[in-house]
């Protein structure tokens, strides 16, 4: 497997690329990236839906000054992970019992054997939903933190129910595979800053544009009816987390206020209902808070800094596979 740095957007110290197969036999990109030699654990991150490894450099780099390692997925469907069918733009999934696999096999294929412990999850919108369905009988994890998740969709001005009936009744005709309305059927591009919804920041947005003008195998276009309708059923199964629901980690969520295309108020009911998760909001972020202006992700950071909290000794453990 192979990564795309290029200037601007440089690989980060010591950071290699793998394979991983699913159990279904996706074969899907993953990388890791060293930290100190006394490290603080691996920070794991799940990206969001159409996200790509070489989106997260910055973010990598971050993680690597606050001293850990990083271990990070591309999904099934995206960056240099497997697709299916004859439009590679088109990300063609079921059910996110799919992500579950990926997930699955990256930890217990890769991060688990080969990485340092503890174990830090970060994740984002789509992953954040993996990560938290996962988080009822998982304990891979010692906390997480969630960067806008998709527990509930943005106002869209339609009625949510006439929204989730049209995504069901689409995929049971077999037309699931179509494109949402007013959604590109290609990669982000340079032209679409000043309407897209995920940053105010023009430089991170460009970046990443350039790194899909010389490798727009790693893109994706907007989302299908399928996708919707399978994002709908697990939210479903969020919408069923209660008091009586115990998460095998801690949970911080950092919700966007600007965010038009998940609910940040539905993070916030989320937090109140459910034990072990608290929430916080940054003031102005659009969906990507990480890929946002440096005073937005400066908030996030701090956030992160207080919940994660100091190094602690048992941190400074070797890969468990080097004990057998």
């Amino acid at each position: 497997m192979q990564l795309f740095p290029r200037p601007g957007n440089e690989l980060p110290d010591g950071m290699a690329a793998g394979s991983v197969s699913a159990a279904d036999g996706v074969v899907l990109r993953y990388a890791i990236c060293p930290g100190p030699p006394i490290g603080r654990g691996t920070v794991c991150i799940f990206q969001g839906r159409g996200d790509f490894i070489e989106r997260y450099f910055e973010t990598i780099r971050d993680l690597q000054s606050r001293g850990f390692d990083v271990a990070i997925l591309d999904w099934r469907g995206q960056g240099g992970s497997d697709r299916r069918g004859t439009d590679p733009y088109r990300l063609r999934l079921g059910s996110f019992r799919e992500y579950d696999q990926d997930l699955t096999a990256f930890m217990t294929d890769v991060v688990l054997p080969d990485c340092r412990g503890p174990f830090v999850a970060l994740a984002h919108s789509t992953g954040a939903t993996v990560l938290l369905r996962a988080l009822k009988s998982r304990t891979w994890f010692d906390r997480a933190v969630l960067s806008a998740p998709l527990i509930d969709i943005a106002p869209v001005g339609l009625p949510r129910l006439l929204v989730r009936i049209a995504a069901r009744v689409m995929a049971l005709a077999g037309l699931g595979k179509l494109y949402l309305p007013r959604r590109p059927r290609r990669p982000m591009r340079a032209e679409d800053f000043s309407s897209n919804l995920v940053s105010s920041d023009r430089r991170r947005f460009l970046r990443d544009c350039r790194t899909l003008e010389i490798h727009p195998e790693l893109g994706i276009g907007g989302p299908t009816f399928g996708w919707l309708d399978a994002a709908f059923g697990a939210m479903a199964e969020l919408a069923n987390y209660s008091r009586k629901t115990a998460l095998c980690a801690p949970v911080l969520i950092i919700a966007a206020g600007d965010d038009r295309l998940v609910s940040a108020e539905a993070s916030r009911q989320f937090a109140r209902r459910v034990p072990g998760v608290a929430a916080v909001t940054i003031a102005g972020a659009r969906h990507e808070p990480l890929m946002e202006r440096d005073e937005l992700r400066e908030q996030f950071w701090a956030a992160f800094d207080a919940f994660v909290g100091a190094p602690q000794a048992r941190s400074q453990s070797v890969p468990r596979r080097a004990l057998a």
